[in-house]
């Protein structure tokens, strides 16, 4: 594809995002059935204890985490925030990142409960789930940001955000995929967000897997790369990042809810070369 071909492909998925709505994008996502801490089917919990293994599993470590497209959502830095002092959020759109904002101000404002999220988290810690309020109270501490972030640009986040060095670890969940027009531009994407991250740094990547489409609002209908295991694995390679460990979760039928088509979603851990 053609460079005037790509922009045209990466402006449209922009434009695709005006209509973009946090507050359902939550509910449709971000609720039970996908979001049932009793089940251990349940998508939510699977993607918290994928993250919780990463981040405690020794090898991960330093100052700062930085989330690529972090969306309405806050999950995703639930455990590295026990790692990390410093914590940067990102988002392409002022929406997502109001929504983050008015959690991170304790205002009451947040279009979700994220008590759950941090009581199961707390769990998963071997701590009691009445310690939430404290995890929540570490989380906020360790934020210092929230931030614009473009993964199409060589350089997605603002130059002087970052020590010279680059991060010590990325995490992104359901970005690259899903604003991305095709196979290409998100392998492109995957090496771009790589200049964040220091050499030895960790990417923990989630995505979707067999998904064309998602809804990011009442009839905003927004396209999405479908990607295979092979290709993940694939453009991690071609982005300069060595595989530690795939892992892969199929949806069962009562998880297709109907505001996306995906099959499956894919647990990356990464270390950059």
């Amino acid at each position: 594809m053609g460079d005037k071909a790509a922009e045209s492909g990466v402006a449209a998925m922009a434009a695709c995002y005006q209509g973009f709505d946090p507050s359902a994008y939550l509910q449709y996502n971000y609720t039970p059935p996908r979001a049932d801490f009793q089940r251990k089917d349940s998508i939510v919990p699977w993607k918290l204890a994928c993250l919780h293994r990463a981040f405690t599993e020794g090898d991960v470590g330093g100052e700062l985490l930085v989330d690529v497209g972090s969306g309405p959502t806050l999950y995703q830095v639930l455990s590295g925030c026990e790692v990390f002092d410093k914590v940067l959020l990102t988002d392409f759109l002022e929406v997502n990142r109001q929504e983050l904002r008015r959690w991170l101000q304790d205002g009451g404002g947040s279009s979700l409960d994220w008590t759950p999220y941090l009581q199961h988290v707390c769990q998963l810690e071997g701590r009691r789930p009445s310690e939430w309020k404290e995890k929540a109270a570490k989380l906020r501490r360790a934020v210092k940001d929230v931030l614009p972030v473009d993964i199409h640009h060589p350089l997605p986040i603002a130059q002087d955000a970052l020590p010279p060095s680059g991060a010590d670890c990325l995490v992104s969940c359901f970005c690259l995929e899903s604003a991305s027009p095709d196979l290409a531009t998100f392998t492109r994407a995957l090496g771009h967000i790589g200049k964040l991250l220091r050499h030895g740094g960790h990417l923990l990547l989630i995505g979707a897997l067999g998904e064309s489409y998602y809804f990011g609002g009442p009839g905003v209908k927004i396209p999405v790369v479908p990607l295979n295991e092979a290709q993940v694995c694939s453009s991690l390679k071609e982005s300069g990042y060595t595989l530690i460990r795939l892992e892969v979760y199929t949806l069962p039928q009562d998880m297709r809810v109907g505001v996306d088509d995906v099959t499956g979603v894919f647990f990356a851990k990464a270390r950059k070369d």
